[in-house]
Formats: C-alpha cells, structure tokens, sequence
C-alpha cells in the first residue's frame, strides 16, 4: 500500500540525504514535508474510493506472508473500513502540519527528528490498518519508541527525560496485561486473526478477565481517570510536534482498540463492566475540569482539558449504540483537530515569551491581533459551541449516553459547564485588558505559523456546519459492530 510505501521512502531518502549545512537542512525539510503532504494525498484517495454502502466493510485487505510459524500459524491481515480510514486521515493531515510548526524551533538532529515523525507515521498507520491482535500490539507498543525519543531529545525543558520515562514506562506496563489477555486468546482460538476471534465463542467469567487486561493498557493510552497522571507532565515537557501528535493521535490509540477489538471480541464483559467506565469517565469530566481551573501553565490546562473530553468518548462508546460510537469517533477527531491548534498555539506565545505560566500575559489583542482571533475560535470550539465540530461530537456523545444513563449524563454535562470557565478564564486573561509589561516581542504570526492553523481552523468550522461527511460513511460499519453487542 502506498500509505506505507511513501513515507518509508520518504525515511531512506531522508537517511541518504547531506544534513551539514543550513542549505541542506532546508532541503531536507521540505522534502519531508513533501513526502508527508503526498501521504496526506493517498490517504484522501483512499476515502474517496471505498465503497461505504456495504456492510462486509473491510477493504483493501492484504494478507501477508505468515510472520509466526506454529500450529494453526498467524498472518499478517492489513484491512481499512470507515472507523480506521478517518484515523488514518487525521494522522497523515496532522505529519505535516508538525513538520510545518517545528521547521525553526528543532535546532539540534533535524534530520533524526523528521525520521522519527515519518516512522511514527508508518506505525501509526500500521495500528489503524492491521487485523490481526498481536501485530496491532507490537505496532501499539512500537508508537512508543519513536515518542520516548522525541520527548527526552527534544523536549523543551529540564524535566523531559523524566517526563519521558514517565510516558513510556506507565503505557508499557498495563500493555504486558494486555499482552497476557492476547495470549490467551490465541490459547483459546488458535488464532489472534481478528475475523477468528470475532467468532470465538468465550465463556463469561473469562471474557471479565481478559477485558480487565485490555483495560489495563487502553485505559492508560487514553488516559482515563486515574491513569492520566503522565498525560500532563508529557505534554508540558514534549516538543510542539510531540504535543500535538499526543493530543491528537496516540491518546486516540486506547479508544480505538476498545472500538475495534474489545467491544467486538469481548461483548459481555463490556457490557459486564460498563457501570465502571460510566463511573471513571464521569469522574474524569468533573475532576479534570475542576483541575484545570486551578492550572497555571498554559499547556497543562489543554493537557487536562484533553482527559476530559476523552471521558465524554468512553462513555459514548459504552453506551454500544450507533449514535454513541459515531459521536465517539467524531468528538475524536474534532479533538484531535481542536486540541492541536491550541497547543500550536499556546507554543507560539512561548516561543517568542519564552514562558507558559498564564500570570506572564495580558493584553495579546492589542499586540497579537491574527493570533487573538485564531486562538478565540479555538477556545469557542474547545468549549463546544454550535458550528464548532466539538460542539457536535459532544452533543451525539451525551445524547447517547443520556438514553442509556440519564444520571451519569447530567453529571458529565456539568463538565461541560466547568470547560467554559476555564477556557474562557484563559482566553480573558491572555487576549484582554492591558498589555502586558512582560512581553517584550510583539510580532504576530508569521507567513509559516498561519499555514499551519488556517487548515485546523478550516475544519474546526467545516465539519460543525457539514458534520455528515464523516457521520454518514460511519454508519455501515458501526451498524455491523452493534450487532456483535
């Protein structure tokens, strides 16, 4: 596939390429940004051409050469539907626009740092595409690697190999859990194919087991109250690119895999256990809101804004219907789209102020008029106000989950509530009033920066007002989930 094959010739390309002087530098950056536009390109083709009426809605499915030997010996089976192909768009329309904002402020190995995002794309890619349970846990853990790296290399402050180490060693540990639960799978089916398990009949009180396991490590990729205590330190410590690849993409990791094995594989013990996730993604709405008020970094206050809007997509999707799965997805991607441009944005403040801390700004509108405006749209639709993409993906989230549990849905939407004091607070505190005496460089965006945001901001609005453009091709696939429910 060409979703592949082009950013991994992207990678040679780069390794072959001269990367002594500034000249070269910026060769090589554009071509990294070429080959991550072209992926972005190929991955719009393939929406394009699959065929979202059917209800058989795996397409493109490559079986490989089988990669284990042994009996009843596993292959590698890559497939796409309509639930992995908007992930795969989002992670190829976010490379670039990574590229774009990192192209001045990575001033040490450009030349690793556009291989690690290109590989980070290949894996990523790899996730969302392989049908088969233990290539989807070596391409899960594998994300990890080239994140650690970005991370403690490239981090912007002193705590970022600690924050790094934190990030990789709190994901792997609950993943050997999930590595337990795959293995016995494969004891029970002989197989860890997807289309074998999905048929596999499981007694219940081992069904209950295995999904604690599988919790064990998507709960903490989301993350998911109490697993999220990585979440903030990595987004404050990683590069702009690494924040934005995390919010965007790898925190989406966890709530794909209960999508697209657990509920599926596992059926009762997800019906079983879900009063528990309703609990922690209720919990996670009020506490991370009530936490991020009380915030004073402003890249810790979208980090935990971030932990609870991922607890309005869990209950969503437990509550197994159309309607929940479709909003999940969707609130996923307005997130990933709406949580990237504000820490973009929130970079550029530090970038030129060279502090975070939210007491440091006043005034942004007098001094930065473009990045005032681009950042109010922003916390509009962070808050999820109509026409904004959140606003949509939020409403479908809770409406579901109103139907399936009135209480829990009351008590999430104080959370909503809680968002619009904290987002607004923010938004007041930077953008009005005098300006600051701290801030000392008053250029607004430049040329680079605005064609990095007007894409995000574009969709932010584009699929608030058109949101069936990703709901309608949904529709097969999630109606053949439920029925496995």
């Amino acid at each position: 596939m060409l979703l592949f094959l082009i950013p991994i010739i992207g990678t040679l390309l780069l390794l072959l390429l001269p990367f002594n002087t500034i000249v070269q530098k910026i060769r090589g950056k554009k071509l990294a940004l070429l080959i991550s536009i072209l992926t972005f390109i190929e991955s719009i083709r393939t929406w394009v051409s699959l065929d979202f009426s059917t209800l058989s809605s795996f397409q493109y499915i490559i079986d490989l050469e089988k990669w284990i030997g042994g009996q009843g010996g596993m292959s590698l089976v890559l497939g796409i539907d309509s639930v992995s192909i908007f992930y795969i768009v989002l992670t190829t329309f976010l490379i670039p626009i990574c590229i774009l904002i990192s192209w001045n402020s990575v001033k040490i190995l450009e030349r690793q740092f556009l291989i690690c995002l290109l590989v980070l794309e290949v894996l990523l890619i790899g996730v969302f595409t392989v049908l088969d349970l233990l290539g989807f846990y070596i391409l899960f853990e594998g994300v990890l690697i080239p994140m650690f790296i970005m991370i403690g290399v490239w981090g912007s402050r002193e705590q970022k190999i600690t924050a790094a180490y934190y990030f990789f060693f709190y994901t792997l540990v609950g993943s050997l859990l999930m590595l337990i639960s795959i293995l016995q799978l494969y004891k029970l089916g002989g197989s860890t194919d997807y289309f074998t398990l999905i048929n596999l009949k499981i007694p219940h009180n081992i069904q209950n087991l295995l999904f604690l396991g599988f919790m064990a490590s998507l709960a903490v990729k989301i993350p998911m109250f109490p697993f999220h205590i990585w979440l903030p330190m990595a987004h404050v410590e990683a590069p702009v690119a690494g924040s934005v690849l995390l919010a965007g993409i790898l925190i989406k990791l966890g709530s794909y895999g209960f999508i697209r094995f657990t509920l599926p594989i596992l059926p009762e013990a997800s019906l079983h256990f879900a009063p528990l996730i309703y609990t922690l993604s209720a919990l996670a709405i009020i506490y991370a809101s009530l936490t991020t008020l009380r915030q004073t970094d402003l890249k810790r206050i979208i980090a935990y804004s971030s932990v609870s809007h991922m607890g309005v997509v869990m209950l969503a999707i437990f509550t197994f219907s159309v309607t929940g799965l479709g909003g999940s997805i969707f609130l996923q991607i307005a997130h990933g789209i709406v949580s990237s441009a504000l820490f973009i944005v929130v970079t550029m403040l530090y970038d030129r102020h060279h502090t975070r801390l939210v007491l440091y700004y006043r005034g942004m509108t007098i001094t930065m008029p473009l990045f005032a405006t681009a950042f109010l749209i922003l916390t509009l639709a962070n808050i999820a106000v109509p026409l904004s993409c959140n606003f949509i993906g939020e409403f479908l989230c809770l409406l579901a989950t109103f139907e399936s549990n009135p209480f829990i849905a009351i008590v999430s939407s104080l959370g909503m509530v809680l968002s619009a004091c904290y987002a607004l607070f923010l938004y007041n505190r930077v953008c009005f009033g005098a300006a600051s005496p701290y801030i000392t460089e008053n250029f607004d965006l430049n040329r680079r920066e605005t064609y990095a945001l007007l894409p995000l901001i574009f969709l932010t609005i584009f699929l608030g007002v058109m949101p069936n453009i990703i709901l309608d091709p949904l529709q097969a696939s999630l109606v053949k989930l439920t029925l496995y429910l």
